[in-house]
Order: structure tokens, then sequence, then C-alpha cells
């Protein structure tokens, strides 16, 4: 009995909250008052723009914020603020969910916890938890509820609290999200972007550090997209919530507190487009997520011994940006790969395929890969190490392929 009333007290305290966030405008300087909110801790930087008691709009095509009796955008473009990659998300994801009303995000603890990594922090206020769905820890079930939801025309983000645990989600988004649209003659769309936490991260053990992109990318039909900094973060979710198919958006548990200055404007960049991160003519270094970090430090220190190295954030995994990969390679005539995932069957065993396949003819050498290593991932911090790459495997094997 104390179980049923406890359920339609939680109900109504629900119904509630999400009643008054729908009533409730969202003052401009109250909302940018606080790091907790998307836009937090830029006061100081935009107060002489706006009063206290504008409202923040957000534009169509062309991403720029508008303001109730004046239109503030050219002074604010070169407007900056300090944000960390958890932060880049909370903003992307914010200004989706206001822009297009179809949008909406479902996942476990999204609501009132704000998510694993407070990615969905407080957006169960301004929209109500209608649209931030909690749900049960039954990965194939909320999942198959955000796949139905977008054959219906909905555009839902679903947050796992740990990718790996979305293995249990397998064949709804295989057989499900990938393939329905080719089973059904193409008659509707699938705009699902699918993200969390993942990568290896520090003593988490073996099930909280399996590379599910490197599972996922074989199933025809997904795009696997990888963020690395607040900056691309940002532009490449809310590009990834807009695309028409399934996509899924790897974060890596690592680098949420990563922080830069980002535009205080909304923006959106390609998801199927490279970053030229670092130029430089003796060797390429092809890397993504947390590797692109080890690569330009890695780079860096090159560059004390004369050795100039181009690194490449591949951004798009699937599929590949070859064009800014071959420009790059038949400049410098060396590929090095860095990868997270396993050697076997990894993503770089692919772009190592497509690299030799497409440009071994500019190539001095074979490509060489730099991967984990094929084996579970341990708790302990000295065995982990063991397996990962590091920024001394990569000066190593940079100065090796150079000489």
């Amino acid at each position: 009995m104390n179980k049923v009333v406890m359920f339609f007290l939680w109900l109504g305290i629900c119904l509630t909250w999400s009643g008054q966030s729908r009533k409730e405008p969202i003052k401009l300087m109250s909302f940018i008052g606080s790091k907790n909110t998307p836009l937090g801790g830029a006061r100081s930087q935009i107060k002489e723009y706006m009063s206290t008691n504008r409202t923040v709009l957000v534009g169509k095509e062309d991403n720029l914020a508008t303001i109730n009796e004046g239109n503030y955008k050219n002074e604010l473009k070169n407007v900056k603020a300090k944000r960390n990659i958890s932060e880049a998300l909370h903003m992307a994801t914010y200004e989706e969910m206001k822009r297009d009303k179809n949008v909406y995000v479902l996942g476990e603890d999204v609501g009132l916890y704000g998510g694993s990594y407070k990615v969905t922090k407080n957006l169960a206020h301004f929209f109500g938890f209608a649209r931030v769905l909690d749900t049960p820890i039954c990965e194939n079930s909320f999942m198959g509820l955000g796949i139905g939801s977008s054959i219906n025309g909905l555009r839902p983000i679903v947050e796992g609290m740990n990718l790996s645990f979305l293995i249990l989600a397998f064949n709804q988004i295989s057989n499900n999200a990938c393939m329905m649209r080719y089973m059904c003659d193409g008659q509707f769309n699938i705009p699902i972007v699918i993200r969390g936490p993942g990568g290896i991260g520090k003593q988490l053990g073996p099930e909280h550090s399996q590379r599910i992109e490197s599972y996922l990318m074989s199933v025809p039909g997904i795009k696997i997209v990888s963020c690395s900094t607040p900056f691309n973060a940002r532009g490449l979710l809310k590009s990834a919530i807009r695309d028409n198919n399934p996509v899924l958006f790897l974060e890596h548990v690592l680098l949420y507190n990563v922080e830069e200055e980002i535009p205080l404007l909304p923006y959106t960049l390609p998801i199927d487009r490279a970053e030229v991160v670092r130029r430089g003519n003796h060797l390429t270094i092809l890397c993504y997520g947390i590797t692109r970090h080890i690569a330009v430090e890695a780079a860096k220190e090159l560059a004390n011994i004369n050795i100039q190295v181009e690194v490449i954030d591949l951004i798009s995994l699937k599929p590949f940006d070859l064009e800014t990969v071959g420009n790059s390679l038949k400049k410098t005539r060396k590929c090095l790969i860095l990868d997270e995932s396993a050697g076997f069957g990894g993503i770089g065993a692919e772009l190592y395929t497509q690299v030799v396949e497409k440009f071994s003819s500019f190539l001095e050498r074979p490509p060489v890969r730099l991967c984990t290593k094929d084996v579970p991932i341990a708790y302990s911090s000295r065995f982990e190490d063991a397996c990962i790459v590091k920024k001394e495997d990569v000066v190593y094997m940079a100065t090796y392929m150079h000489t």
C-alpha cells in the first residue's frame, strides 16, 4: 500500500513540475546567470546587450538567437564563453529541443538526476517530463520506444548511462533502427541519436570499457560520430539530431571536463567531415575521441626534434572522410593510426584497409596502427595502463617511421 501511495505522490510531483515548467517564461538574465543552465556564467560578457526581461528565442537555419524587441545577433557573433564538453552537449540539446518540439530525450536518470554526466541537467524543468523521459534500467525497451517514436515523426535522443550497456539493445539498433527503412522501401525515416559516455575510463573495469563503435560499425544504415572538444561536441550533436538517419554519438568518459571557449550563439558542424587539428608534412596521424588529445601532445613533443606531424581528428567513423585523409597522405606519405578499440576488427582495422586500398600508391611505407590490446580491460590501473595507447607510444612510433 505504501508503494502505491508513494507512486501517486511521485506522479503528482512530476506533473506539477512539468506543468509549471511550461508556464514559466525563461528570463534571459536569470537564465545565463547560473553555470547549471546552458548559457551559465556569461552574464558579464553580454549584459550590455540585453535587458532583464527579454526571453531567448532560437532561430531557424541561421542558428542565431534573437531577442523580443531587438535583434542582437550581429553583436553576439564574436562573443564566446568557456564551456566543457558536458556543458556544450547540454547547450546543444537545449537549443534543439527549443527549436523543434519533436526532439525529446529518454534514458536512465535523464530527468530528475540530469544524466550520469549532467548533460540533461535541468532540461526537465524547461520542457517537462514528457520530453525528458526517465526510463527503467532496460536498454532494449527504451531503445525500442525511441525507435518507434522516430518512425512516427519524433526525434529522440536516447542516452545510455554507459554505451557498453547498449549491447543489450543490439537487436533494436541493428534490426530495427538501421534496417527498417530499407525493409519498408523508404516510406519513413528513423532520425534517432544514440549518445552517452563510452571509452576506457579510469579503472571502470571490463564491462564499462567496451568500445561499442567497433561492434556497430559493420551494421549497415548507421552513422557513427565521435566528439572530442566542446566546440565540435556542440555543433556535431545539433547536426546529428537534425539528421534523418540513426546516429551513434560517442562521448569519451574522460573528456567531459575538457574546456575551451566556444561561441555563445548556436552553430552546427557537418557530421561527415574530419578536422585537420594540426598541420605538418612528415607524418599523418589519424585519430578520434581521446586519441586526438594523445596525438596533439605527442605532436608537440615531436616538434622539438623537428618532426612535423599532421593530426587529423576523423570525427566521422562511419563513413570515413577519405577526401581529407587522402589530401594529407599525398603530402606526408606516411600514416599512423591511433585507435582505442582493439586491433582485431576495430575502427583502426577498417581504416587501415581503406587507406591501403585507396592510397597505397602515395605511401612510402605501409600504415602503422597503435591500438588497445585485445583483452578485457582490467580494474587495476597498472594493467589498464598497459593496455591502452599512450603519448610515449606515439612519439616512439612516429620517430621510428620518420627515420
